[in-house]
């Protein structure tokens, strides 16, 4: 007999430990099924699966993209039918910073000056002159196109061409982005530099220092005061063009006065919870964030 659970999650990051926690909290609540598949239950969870006896509504993937061993049972769930929140396809899309940033400047959206340059193993001459670097200004960052989880490969403090030779050859099979450094204006002491969130057509703003990477939520009284509305217009028209139902992304508030998205697209969250990590973020987020995949879940079902 099969055992249908409305939400599974695979994960294989130790500090996602208390968002799983927190979300299963807001499923249980609202009277439906939860199942957490980890490197401990990976298996055996697979094996329930293939056999038919075991099946999910829904399924949230925190780490195939991260560990190769988890591929199997994201096919599997896919093969089934399941409801994928982000689904693997949307994922790699969205995950290419250099296909994001053609594809934002398209829809309208407002991005840092960039270059785009050729994987190293299939060009490896630089296709960019010294005018080309001072259209950039100094200093500028360089990041790999898919290689950037957790800010890896990225330099935030490029000044020169021999820094772009180097950089491209620690992933070279990959494009990489040469981007203008965006100065933020300040707003009443505060940086305006905003990380927000996307899920399920809840969109949830916060300040984002982008040295200390501590956040603050945005309230009410910010939104009006500020006129921080368009950070909101900009994640939806952001959703519009990646097509994710759970993703963040980075606005800054340029001094010429407009609103830039900085780093376009973070596919998987980082939701460690700031009462246990100082640059974690608000635990008031996250847990709006679960009530809102939960309530998404809720009317699948009625």
């Amino acid at each position: 007999m099969s055992e249908l659970l409305h939400l599974a999650v695979a994960w294989d990051w130790g500090y996602d430990a208390e968002f799983i926690s927190a979300l299963e909290r807001a499923v249980r609540e609202r009277g439906m099924g939860f199942y957490s598949i980890s490197n401990a239950n990976l298996h055996e969870t697979l094996d329930l699966i293939r056999s038919n006896r075991l099946s999910f509504r829904a399924f949230l993937d925190r780490a195939s993209d991260t560990d190769e061993k988890f591929l199997p049972l994201a096919q599997a769930v896919r093969l089934s039918g399941t409801v994928q929140i982000n689904p693997h396809p949307a994922l790699r899309h969205a995950a290419d910073k250099a296909t994001m940033h053609l594809e934002f400047l398209t829809s309208g959206l407002s991005v840092p000056y960039t270059l785009i340059i050729s994987p190293y193993n299939e060009r490896r001459e630089v296709e960019l002159s010294l005018t080309d670097l001072a259209l950039l200004g100094r200093p500028f960052i360089i990041k790999p196109a898919n290689t950037t989880g957790g800010g890896i490969g990225v330099i935030l403090g490029a000044e020169t061409l021999k820094d772009v030779i180097e950089s491209r050859q620690h992933h070279k099979n990959d494009k990489y982005l040469l981007q203008e450094k965006i100065h933020p204006e300040m707003l009443d002491g505060r940086i305006g530099w905003f990380r927000v969130f996307w899920v399920f057509d809840t969109i949830i703003s916060c300040w984002w220092d982008p040295e200390t990477h501590r956040y603050e939520p945005v309230s009410d009284e910010d939104l009006r005061r500020f006129a921080l509305n368009t950070l909101h217009e900009t994640t939806a028209k952001i959703q519009e063009v990646c097509k994710l139902d759970f993703f963040s992304t980075e606005i800054a508030l340029h001094k010429e006065k407009k609103f830039v998205v900085v780093d376009y697209v973070n596919e998987v969250c980082d939701m460690r919870m700031q009462s246990t990590h100082v640059d974690g973020v608000p635990d008031g987020v996250v847990m709006k964030i679960c009530e809102s995949i939960a309530n998404h879940l809720k009317s699948l079902t009625s």
